[in-house]
């Protein structure tokens, strides 16, 4: 996976300024599309989106390892161990992002999207990239991959949608290898060593990432122990920024940023993380008591939840991310009391909650607690008259049922129930979602084999 386009974490950053005094402002210009090895590319005021005179410091052609023309025979068999698309069903990173809890949700698709470009078409795996903020969406994208022949792992872009207050504000980012001379793009080498150098975006003046490998066969800290043969690079962006990215086996890209300021990082991952056995006991009351505060957060809701965290944590492994985010959210509702500011922690503990149950049980049965999930934040939103919130509810429920939805036998009435909601969120027409809520929880509880 790849996120680095979708929220700027700036693990290092420096000025363009600085970055680029002594840079290769003069030389020929580079059309967008280009990918000649020595060619400017110029820095792009991140603001505006204006180009600037001078042109970003890429490194030599003699230090990439993504000029080779890729070839693609099983393209879907995404097995890279940094960049495992294919073998990893779903990944929750967490952190926070200006001061805000940040959470992320990557997912792979059933299905394929073929792509063609410059006369070849390749099929390519779909991942979905659903971020929230605070709770909330804050952005989806789906993302294209494919591995060639040699093992490493390219790039064919991205449909992206950025969110604020529940509706598409743009699709900033948005590329496609094939439009617009764009070509795919490396995202991982098939053997990185320190000093490789690839371009995982490369379409200039629109979208465009340099990477440089700063450190291989590292040994991190994963959710449940020390993972080796970790990876460590600086991308260079548009605007001249860097920062810096670890990736490693089992997850693919495992953090960016630090944990004193912004940063998105794995919090778990399946299968990789995947405990056999049954659901432990007190996480089934935890689960319980997170259902009950987000309905109806109060002092009694809360310190239900805030004894059957205590009491599961306690018996059992828990990541240290989701420990950190679990309780910091526990806190804020205690902060919070009964009224408007509880709605937030509230729902981020039910979050919480459900993540924590993806190591013992099915991506699939996970998916179907989003939707009750999702379906009594449409109802706590609906009640409030947040229009807003309530267009994002219905997205964040169709993303959870687009990763499901070819699990279930008869999808035809969530897929009603889904699309008169749109409608109604659309038309702000609140009376109408309120109707439609309860028919969708009651097709939502009676969804079978998950």
């Amino acid at each position: 996976m790849n996120t680095n386009r979708h929220v700027l974490l700036t693990g290092v950053s420096v000025t363009a300024a600085a970055l680029l005094a002594g840079a290769c402002s003069g030389a020929a210009d580079t059309a967008a599309g280009q990918t000649g090895a020595n060619a400017c590319v110029h820095v792009i005021d991140e603001g505006t989106g204006k180009k600037g005179d001078a042109c970003l410091p890429i490194a030599p052609a003699k230090d990439r390892v993504d000029l080779p023309e890729p070839r693609f025979t099983h393209p879907t068999r995404i097995t890279n161990p940094l960049h495992p698309t294919s073998d990893v069903t779903q990944v929750i990173m967490g952190g926070q992002v200006d001061d805000k809890a940040f959470r992320t949700e990557v997912s792979l698709l059933p299905g394929t999207k073929k792509i063609t470009y410059d006369g070849h078409t390749v099929e390519t795996r779909v991942s979905q990239y659903a971020a929230f903020s605070d709770g909330r969406i804050h952005e989806l994208a789906l993302d294209w991959y494919a591995q060639a022949d040699d093992g490493s792992v390219w790039y064919f872009g991205e449909d992206v949608f950025n969110y604020e207050d529940g509706v598409v504000a743009d699709t900033e980012g948005t590329w496609q290898a094939g439009r617009d001379k764009a070509p795919p793009a490396m995202i991982m080498p098939a053997d990185p060593e320190k000093g490789d150098v690839y371009r995982s975006e490369n379409l200039p003046e629109k979208v465009f990432e340099e990477v440089t490998v700063r450190a291989v066969d590292q040994t991190v800290d994963g959710p449940y122990g020390e993972v080796e043969g970790a990876m460590t690079v600086r991308e260079l962006h548009m605007d001249g920024s860097t920062e810096d990215k670890v990736f490693a086996p089992g997850y693919g890209e495992f953090s960016t940023g630090t944990e004193g300021g912004d940063l998105e990082a794995v919090a778990l991952a399946v299968p990789t993380d995947a405990k056999p056995g049954p659901l432990p006991t007190r996480l089934v009351a935890l689960e319980r008591a997170a259902v009950a505060v987000h309905e109806s957060p109060g002092v009694a809701t809360v310190r239900e939840v805030r004894a059957a965290w205590d009491a599961y944590r306690a018996s059992d492994a828990v990541a240290e991310l989701l420990e950190r985010q679990m309780e910091r959210d526990l806190v804020a509702l205690e902060k919070a009391g009964d009224g408007a500011q509880a709605v937030a922690p509230a729902l981020r503990v039910a979050q919480n909650a459900t993540d924590l149950r993806l190591r013992y049980e099915s991506a699939p049965a996970v998916e179907r607690d989003r939707l009750a999930l999702w379906t009594r934040q449409l109802t706590i939103d609906t009640k409030a008259g947040n229009e807003g919130a309530v267009a994002g509810d219905v997205t964040a429920l169709e993303l959870a049922w687009e990763r499901v939805r070819h699990e279930v036998p008869n999808p035809v009435p969530v897929d009603t129930d889904l699309r008169k909601l749109r409608a109604a969120a659309d038309g702000k027409d609140m009376a109408e979602v309120q109707r439609l809520t309860p028919e969708l929880a009651d097709h939502i509880a009676g969804l079978k084999g998950l």
